[in-house]
């Protein structure tokens, strides 16, 4: 298995850090996954992932939680835009789901949601001293939904990735699973996207939606365009873009990521995805990332 002398290229971001909890499980994971679906930040919108499960002793209510985090594209106007997706987010991702309360777990920052959320009450809200955190209590129809007042937010590292160049199927999923389980134990870092199915560039025929296919590596049009970079043999290339909280968060997300992936039959290079600085600032290497301690 061969690792491309090739770098990925991230750029930064804003990002909010909550936990999400709930009576149960079937209900937490609803929530969690609801409010971290429809990645869309290339619409200028947000994306958002799972960074960890937590039990009821890692959490302010005592409750089974999710940690969970929120970006946004970092730029001048980024504060107003990640306070306008956080609420969207919540009202209609968590608010919804009966039992469930949302708590601050990044201390930067102070995001007060109160107008966004809290009004969801419709002026029948308080704001009270619950859990050992200032709340903001919203009646609802099957009892409360709880919001801390203040939500953090923080500078972090967005779009990094990996691409798996595959024989099968079979080697893309199992080679994309076992990213996502090695990811998922560093802390801080999230895989928006899980597996990718369909990574884009950042040139497109058609603006108005957004980036489009990357055609150089779709394994269908190998072919049919003189372009093609997909090797032979390689008939499926997942990629797994990660946010972070840091840059080395990114880089030892990475790391793990590969380790997790060698010994995989029908995967035969590792590479990234880069776009000779189009994209963003930030470059890490694949062959410096094995030398992360």
């Amino acid at each position: 298995m061969e690792i491309e002398n090739t770098y990925c290229e991230a750029f930064d971001g804003l990002f909010a850090r909550m936990c999400i909890t709930a009576r149960d499980e079937k209900r937490l994971k609803r929530a969690a996954y609801g409010a971290t679906a429809l990645p869309s930040t290339v619409f200028g919108e947000s994306e958002g992932g799972i960074e960890k499960w937590l039990n009821a002793h890692e959490t302010p209510d005592g409750r089974k939680g999710a940690l969970v985090q929120l970006w946004v594209n970092y730029d001048k106007g980024a504060v107003k835009k990640l306070e306008y997706e956080i609420a969207k987010r919540i009202r209609q991702g968590i608010l919804v789901v009966p039992t469930t309360s949302v708590f601050n777990a990044l201390p930067d920052g102070k995001i007060d949601t109160r107008d966004r959320i809290g009004h969801c009450g419709d002026g029948y809200e308080t704001i009270e001293r619950r859990s050992g955190r200032e709340v903001i209590v919203v009646p609802i129809m099957m009892g409360e939904f709880l919001v801390e007042r203040y939500l953090g937010y923080k500078k972090g590292v967005m779009g990094g990735n990996l691409w798996f160049f595959c024989e099968s199927l079979d080697a893309a999923l199992e080679a994309g699973e076992k990213a996502l389980s090695a990811i998922n134990r560093v802390e801080g870092a999230i895989t928006p996207f899980d597996i990718c199915a369909a990574g884009s560039k950042p040139e497109t025929k058609y603006p108005a939606i957004g980036p489009t296919t990357n055609h150089p590596y779709c394994p269908t049009l190998k072919r049919k365009i003189s372009v093609s970079k997909v090797p032979e043999g390689v008939n499926y290339i997942p990629e797994i873009v990660i946010n972070g909280v840091s840059l080395d968060s990114v880089r030892e997300a990475m790391k793990a990521a590969v380790g997790s992936v060698r010994d995989i039959e029908g995967l035969v290079k590792i590479s990234a995805g880069n776009y000779g600085g189009k994209l963003g600032k930030y470059k890490v290497f694949l062959k410096e990332i094995e030398k992360i301690s």
